[in-house]
């Protein structure tokens, strides 16, 4: 059952920091043909590139630590009984949700950019 919970939680949390990644490559990009034309605004554009980047990345973490820990629970209650999967797929949503939130708010600050 742990490893289970670890197993889950690494993937979600890799997924979300190859995104992060992406996001920190593009950001510095954008900073450096900036600074190469000679731009300001650049800065505040790398800073946006930024604050999305870890937006997402800590909303994969966080939605990550609540799937692992609701996942298993849910396994285990539906294993003991079965009317109770409804309840128990619930609580795997609300973690989900938490992942799906993070990237609304990074696609909001991208398009303010």
């Amino acid at each position: 059952m742990k490893n289970i919970k670890k197993i889950v939680s690494v993937i979600i949390v890799a997924i979300m920091l190859m995104s992060a990644f992406s996001v920190f490559a593009f950001a510095e990009e954008a900073t450096t043909e900036a600074a190469a034309s000679g731009d300001s605004a650049g800065f505040a554009k790398g800073m946006g590139l930024l604050a999305a980047a870890i937006v997402t990345s800590l909303a994969g973490i966080g939605g990550g630590i609540a799937i692992a820990s609701g996942a298993p629970a849910a396994i285990a209650a539906n294993a003991e009984n079965p009317k109770t999967f409804g309840k128990s797929i619930i609580f795997v949503a609300l973690g989900e949700s938490i992942i799906l939130f993070g990237f609304v708010v990074s696609i909001l600050i991208l398009q303010k950019v």
